[in-house]
């Protein structure tokens, strides 16, 4: 039976997805995840997964007795129908229609396909993932609309009342930053930083202030900008409150 206090979260082992994973154990008692191998370039954020997530149960006893099973699901057909800068290693650049080739279609529809399924079988009735169109690279299957409709189709398709969450549409990378701080304090921006991968490009070997990265992909560069405005606005807050 589905139940309203039961979540899955789609987890890449990103900052974005981690966040949200934060933000769905502080709301609902009863939290899974699902992650995809999809044949991506930059595998490494397979690898810090498992340890992203036992630091999250780290963080708060209670996230710890909230947070259950978590899925791996082979989509590696994903790989097999798109030739993008996400699952091949080839350079990162935009495309006629105007976006950028790291764009794979039909990614997220799938996902969030495949993420109902499982949540179906599993009595979860929320689904909740990183989607943004505040601070993105113009990917259409991030856009509000294009979730909504989901939605519905999704319930259609399987006569549910699922719900699809996605708190950080409108929240720029700064604010996303803000929201780690606001959900779990510094050890969870902590642990954003040094634990969770988002470069394109898979570079983990030197930390930077905003984290590993290769620091110049579409994803670093969000990142960091995002780290840096949300580090000044920090700064400037200490200062107000000194005067």
């Amino acid at each position: 039976m589905l139940t309203n206090d039961a979540a899955l979260v789609l987890f890449s082992g990103g900052q974005d997805s981690t966040t949200c994973l934060a933000w769905a154990l502080e709301r609902y008692p009863r939290v899974e995840t699902i992650g995809f191998d999809y044949g991506q370039r930059h595998a490494i954020e397979l690898t810090v997964r498992p340890g992203v997530l036992e630091k999250m149960r780290a963080l708060k006893p209670e996230w710890a007795a909230r947070l259950g099973e978590d899925h791996m699901v082979d989509l590696g057909l994903i790989s097999q129908l798109s030739k993008t800068a996400m699952t091949e290693d080839i350079e990162i650049v935009m495309q006629e229609n105007g976006l950028p080739n790291t764009f794979v279609p039909g990614r997220n529809l799938l996902f969030m396909t495949v993420a109902a399924t499982l949540a179906y079988r599993r009595g979860l009735s929320v689904l909740v993932g990183g989607m943004c169109e505040t601070d993105f690279s113009g990917y259409p299957d991030c856009r509000d609309d294009t979730m909504k409709a989901l939605q519905v189709a999704l319930n259609l398709g399987m006569d549910t009342r699922n719900k699809l969450e996605t708190p950080l549409m409108w929240l720029d990378k700064a604010q996303t930053w803000q929201l780690a701080e606001q959900l779990g304090g510094q050890p969870l921006v902590d642990l954003i930083r040094a634990d969770t991968h988002t470069c394109y490009k898979g570079e983990r070997g030197d930390l930077h202030d905003w984290g590993y990265g290769c620091g110049a992909c579409p994803a670093c560069e969000l990142r960091a900008r995002g780290y840096r405005l949300y580090h000044s606005t920090l700064a400037v807050n200490r200062d107000t409150s000194a005067d």
